[in-house]
């Protein structure tokens, strides 16, 4: 008899075991909600008016200014003006660039400006010295040490448009790399195409990096035109530029996350995570990078708040600051997290951070994502009519959500179109103007019903407490 019991307890124990745990579903009466919300969101639009809201009334906010300050008071108005019934903020310091002036020529027989902006993160300075142009990152990194010395290295890597953005990652690494590699050649300066796909007279900032040992040297980015100018004028013979800029680091500041809440019905202290950051980069308005990140998810936030009877689980937004020098915000929230112990309460967690194109593909990950196929593979379904694809295999955590999601966390893609997004990313033309408001609502219905159906789930999404690494979005 006692072996009998000992083999029922041990059964017992391996079923209760994640191996044998019961699939993550959603309950039919949630998914007949979702239908409505996803209907209601394609009508609404709160998304537009927090996008217009922020961009006029705060304009650009790049990370340590004084606009910074009045986005987070605008942040903390603005949930409590669309009901989120709780509302607080969490302090992230990071050290403060400041820019204040820039200027590019070309010296000598065909003087003539160049149009440029400083990259942020480095330093102040005059700089000028015979150009040398390389096609891209790696032949900059092929050429002898010492050949540049004196000289301004010119990166001339030209980024292809396409729906995912994929080669904003050779583009984005010129910037980050570059100027280190000019450095260690011996070069005054370092000049770059944008890392963009437009060709308007508009110059792409962007942070970069200098590794550490190295002495920092002015680094600019041209506007594509004015690249195409350059590598003419290179291609006719020696070509001198003087590079002048007038930025730096001054300092750190303490900005904040600001975070609002829809408190769940019966399991308030598991959240679903959506956001978008709120700091712009100072050329443009910050309108698709990222206030429309902040729109999407605070409109899909208040929308669940109307329903009459309030999700299981709370609904947690998030306005990230500083994502445009270091993801500082993303890391302070996962770091918060991890020391409380609330890496395993983050249901799931998404960000809206690639502009406000049409959403057209679908899926979640996880340390554990096994148990959690059915219940994504039902929201992909609810998400079917929108024109969005449940994409199985594919998509990353968005990146103030990738710290948390390294540290075990739950993620979900909702990936967004984004054909023209380098056109305008960190650019002045990152306007109002160039957001369809009928595509921003498809992304808040998709947010929307998102967020209702993982926070309806019966299960979980597979977060658990352990340092993973999370593949790119």
């Amino acid at each position: 008899m006692r072996r009998r019991v000992l083999a029922f307890a041990s059964t017992l124990a391996l079923l209760a075991s994640p191996a044998f745990a019961a699939p993550t579903t959603l309950p039919p009466a949630s998914l007949a909600t979702a239908a409505q919300l996803r209907e209601q969101a394609l009508a609404d639009d709160t998304g537009w008016k927090v996008v217009e809201s922020l961009t006029t009334e705060v304009g650009p906010r790049v990370a340590g200014s004084e606009a910074d300050a009045r986005a987070v008071e605008w942040a903390k108005a603005k949930f409590k003006q669309l009901g989120f019934d709780k509302v607080w903020t969490e302090p992230v310091t990071f050290p403060k660039w400041e820019r204040r002036s820039e200027r590019a020529e070309v010296l000598g027989a065909h003087a003539q400006p160049l149009t440029i902006t400083a990259l942020g993160g480095s330093p102040g300075g005059t700089v000028e010295g015979e150009v040398v142009r390389f096609a891209d990152l790696a032949a900059l990194q092929a050429a002898p040490e010492g050949s540049l010395k004196g000289k301004i290295a010119f990166v001339d890597y030209q980024m292809t448009a396409s729906r995912d953005g994929r080669d904003y990652g050779n583009g984005g690494a010129v910037r980050s790399k570059g100027p280190s590699e000019a450095i260690r050649k011996g070069a005054v300066g370092f000049v770059m195409r944008s890392a963009g796909t437009d060709s308007h007279r508009v110059p792409h900032t962007g942070i970069t990096r200098f590794d550490e040992g190295l002495t920092p040297v002015p680094s600019a980015a041209l506007s594509v035109p004015d690249a195409n100018q350059l590598a003419r004028l290179v291609a006719r013979g020696s070509t001198r530029i003087r590079l002048a800029l007038d930025c730096g680091w001054n300092g750190e500041y303490t900005s904040q996350n600001v975070i609002g809440e829809i408190t769940g019905r019966t399991l308030p202290k598991e959240v679903v995570v959506i956001g978008g950051h709120l700091d712009s980069w100072d050329l443009g308005t910050g309108a698709i990078d990222d206030a429309a990140g902040v729109g999407i998810t605070m409109a899909a936030g208040h929308l669940i708040g109307k329903l009459k009877q309030a999700p299981r689980r709370t609904i947690r937004v998030i306005a990230f600051a500083n994502e445009e020098q270091g993801l500082h915000g993303g890391k302070a929230y996962a770091n918060a997290r991890a020391a409380a112990g609330e890496v395993a309460l983050t249901q799931i967690a998404a960000e809206s951070d690639f502009g406000a194109g049409r959403i057209y593909a679908f899926n979640t990950g996880s340390p554990n994502p096994a148990d959690s196929r059915e219940a994504t593979r039902q929201i992909a379904e609810a998400l079917k009519p929108l024109g969005i694809e449940y994409a199985p295999n594919d998509g990353g955590p968005g990146p103030d959500v990738s710290p948390l999601a390294a540290k075990g966390g739950a993620w979900a893609w909702l990936a967004q179109d984004g054909s023209d997004y380098f056109d305008l990313h960190h650019t002045a033309d990152d306007t109002l103007d160039k957001i369809d408001p009928a595509a921003l609502a498809q992304n808040v219905a998709a947010y929307t019903v998102f967020a209702w159906l993982a926070a309806e789930a019966d299960g979980n999404f597979g977060s658990e407490a352990k340092d993973v690494t999370p593949p790119s979005e």
